[in-house]
């Protein structure tokens, strides 16, 4: 782990690699601003976390081989670290704080400085605190040369927003207290069985934004008659999944995290926390006006953006859908192959995972263990091939992420299968999910799921190799 000494060092000496950087024609740093913003939603003022660049870009764009040169400056006045999620950088460089490295303190920055062998739909995040929730997130895209040429490439960020501070939302989870029977008071009484359905949505939330705007104002993406689009959807939320509803346009799902499937088409999509979607959409010849919506997981709350093809008059949106959307499922997941499958291969290690906890108290853990820096992480070898077992012992779905690696899915209730290569996977209530990744990126790895204040209450652990 870095020293504090070696942090400052590294940071006083971020000037010399620039100067060094243009003498050999490398490409100079990117700055990346952590910044306090005022944003507005339902017409009230608020004040957010963002990541910007200094003329105003918001995230990053680069290309596959490009070095991965970036100083984060930290502009706020308290500590922050991003996570470059879903790249595989070297461990000290991933943003976890306590994991990986330290926090930036207020006032400081940090370097990094790695290969970025594969493109894709990325993003960046805060693992500190919860800033996540305070909108400190944006997308990091890295074209691959594979896209094509004629397609315009659109960015859609989802993320969830309340006006309440998120210490006190997870004050509030955690003495909440869910309603009990007195039986004594109902001699008699014949209990009806209970069913068995998911709880979803434990955080009630303000809004939902796409690119940081509700339907009631929605981001406006003139596209051409005609032409192709490429939609990178990112789920950036803290707390909430969607269905992707692209109405009237027949879309093609071409991958997952950042990394390619084979083609399925569709006009609704599921999108899990942390998960992100490349749709290709081909544009009908007639002008017309297209939105693009998320719906809320189990609810009608929705958000989107307006593709606006040709001249044409743009109609309030509504931000309720006609009808509740369901629970997420794997029927998607099960379908999906990736392009670049894992190779054949034995297994060399198997770990065995309960997702575990309840509401009441709100106590997350992984195998009934809640996390802290005592618990050992998990064994690895360098070059093995691990599968992860993942059970779901409790009534919430949790999207599992693992840093530092991609993981293939290669079983949903014991039937095995070839599925997608990501970074994120959902598993859905009383569910068991195997995933395999090879053990090819030593040092010391966060695996947690993604649901921030689970991750909070102790859903959380490391994987550790050298």
């Amino acid at each position: 782990m870095l020293s504090r000494r070696n942090f400052v060092a590294g940071t006083l000496a971020a000037g010399a690699v620039s100067r060094l950087h243009a003498q050999t024609n490398e490409p100079a740093l990117t700055v990346l601003r952590i910044e306090r913003r005022d944003i507005e939603v339902n017409g009230k003022p608020a004040s957010m976390l963002g990541v910007r660049q200094p003329d105003g870009t918001i995230g990053l764009t680069t290309r596959v081989n490009t070095p991965f040169r970036v100083r984060v400056e930290n502009h706020i006045d308290e500590p922050s670290l991003l996570h470059w999620h879903g790249l595989t950088p070297p461990w000290q460089q991933d943003g976890v704080p306590g994991v990986s490295g330290p926090a930036i303190p207020p006032g400081g920055s940090a370097d990094y400085d790695f290969p970025l062998p594969v493109g894709g739909t990325y993003w960046m995040h805060s693992h500190y605190g919860f800033q996540e929730q305070l909108l400190l997130a944006a997308p990091l895209i890295i074209k691959d040369g594979g896209e094509n040429s004629s397609e315009q490439d659109i960015v859609v960020e989802l993320t969830d927003f309340s006006f309440t501070p998120p210490e006190k939302i997870y004050a509030d989870l955690r003495t909440r207290q869910m309603p009990k029977m007195d039986m004594a008071d109902m001699p008699g009484m014949v209990m009806a069985p209970i069913k068995s359905k998911p709880d979803l949505n434990d955080v009630q939330y303000d809004a939902f934004l796409a690119n940081g705007r509700t339907l009631d104002d929605p981001e406006v993406i003139k596209v051409e008659p005609g032409g192709h689009v490429r939609l990178r959807i990112i789920n950036s939320s803290s707390m909430s999944a969607y269905h992707i509803d692209l109405g009237e346009l027949a879309g093609h799902l071409v991958a997952v995290d950042g990394i390619p499937v084979h083609k399925v088409p569709g006009r609704s999509f599921p999108i899990a926390v942390a998960q992100r979607l490349d749709i290709t959409l081909a544009i009908p010849n007639t002008p017309a006006v297209y939105p693009v919506l998320a719906v809320l997981e189990g609810e009608r709350k929705q958000t989107g953006i307006v593709l606006q093809a040709g001249p044409g008059q743009i109609a309030r949106i509504s931000n309720q859908a006609d009808a509740a959307s369901p629970p997420l499922t794997l029927d998607l997941e099960r379908s999906l192959k990736a392009i670049k499958p894992l190779a054949d291969r034995k297994v060399d290690r198997t770990h065995v995972i309960d997702l575990t906890g309840e509401m009441q108290g709100y106590q997350w853990s992984l195998n009934n263990v809640v996390w802290n820096k005592d618990v050992p992480p998990l064994a690895v070898a360098q070059g093995e091939r691990v599968e992860l077992v993942l059970t779901n012992q409790t009534m919430m779905p949790h999207p599992m992420h693992l840093h530092g690696h991609s993981f293939q899915v290669v079983a949903i209730n014991g039937k095995r299968f070839a599925g997608a290569v990501r970074d994120t996977v959902l598993v859905p209530p009383k569910t068991t999910v195997i995933v395999a990744f090879d053990a090819n990126n030593p040092g010391w790895w966060a695996f947690h799921c993604h649901l921030l204040y689970h991750q909070h209450a102790g859903m959380f652990t490391t994987v550790r190799y050298v």
